[in-house]
């Protein structure tokens, strides 16, 4: 099915990634202090389409956040990215769960 919509056709073509984190109780704030640092950094790497970090209104350990790569070649450069590479560890110390799920277009 085609899109008419630019920006949903630009949502359609790409390497997205779905990832859901559930911080550790008492160390939601924390968990978006970091995921709100990676926001600029990521956004100015060249394969990257959109980072974009949720926090559930619910349930303020629950995140989400959706990343849209250029090709999975993007979301590899950006897991050595050095900026990532600084928090990473940090990021899934604080996390009691963490599950980061691959996705490309089919229509």
């Amino acid at each position: 099915m085609p899109y008419t919509n630019s920006a949903a056709s630009n949502l359609n073509h790409g390497f997205a990634v779905a990832i859901n984190i559930v911080a550790k109780e008492g160390k939601g704030d924390a968990m978006a202090e970091i995921l709100r640092g990676l926001i600029e950094p990521t956004m100015s790497e060249e394969g990257v389409k959109f980072f974009v970090p949720y926090r559930s209104p619910t349930d303020p350990l629950s995140f989400f956040v959706y990343e849209l790569y250029v090709d999975e070649a993007g979301w590899e450069a950006h897991n050595n990215a050095p900026h990532f590479l600084d928090v990473v560890d940090e990021l899934v110390s604080l996390a009691a769960h963490r599950q980061r799920i691959p996705f490309v277009p089919f229509a």
